[in-house]
């Protein structure tokens, strides 16, 4: 029995709006969690929720070989808005520095940017090291995210934040540079 042609599509889609609400309840909810737990904790579950389809939409994609250009173009701006609106609610709220969120941010968004300038051309479909990217983002921020700090004690969590940060933001300067180096590989092959 097959799927609708469509659904790791529209699955892909459904993650833009609950990156917005996401964004919403995480302000909303304050530093820590601070003007309301509840809503700190229902931000953090919205988000690994849609984080989570990220690996639904493409094992379908993949398993009922419907893989599709528009599913490999928005999947990853899907995934940017959704991890974007994380590093920059987490800024906002002062529990990650500005100057990391930056450099992820300049990174994230100028491949994307370079992809959509070379759609015409040709769809570049995410690499397994921005894949491993993603999905150590997903981890990071799930955690950022997650109040565990009434229980393991603000020190402690603030300490494991910063380094799963750190992991990020070296992973993705350096699936940045793989990117790069990729495409200059392809450009000259197909000069």
């Amino acid at each position: 029995m097959g799927i609708p042609r469509q659904l790791p599509n529209a699955i892909t889609v459904a993650r833009i709006p609950l990156a917005v609400i996401f964004f919403v309840l995480l302000l909303v909810g304050g530093t820590y969690g601070d003007d309301g737990l509840g809503i700190r904790w229902a931000a953090a579950a919205l988000f690994i929720v849609a984080i989570s389809t990220d690996w639904v939409d493409g094992y379908l994609a993949r398993r009922f070989d419907i893989v599709s250009d528009f599913g490999k173009l928005w999947d990853p701006i899907a995934d940017k808005l959704l991890t974007g609106a994380g590093f920059i609610g987490l800024a906002i709220l002062g529990e990650v520095q500005w100057w990391i969120v930056a450099v992820i941010l300049v990174r994230e968004w100028g491949i994307t940017v370079h992809r959509l300038m070379i759609v015409n051309e040709h769809v570049v479909a995410a690499a397994w090291m921005g894949k491993l990217k993603t999905a150590v983002q997903g981890v990071a921020l799930s955690w950022a995210l997650l109040p565990l700090h009434v229980v393991i004690g603000l020190p402690a969590w603030t300490i494991v934040t910063a380094v799963l940060m750190v992991a990020v933001l070296v992973l993705t300067v350096v699936s940045g540079v793989d990117y790069i180096v990729a495409q200059v590989r392809g450009s000259r092959t197909r000069a």
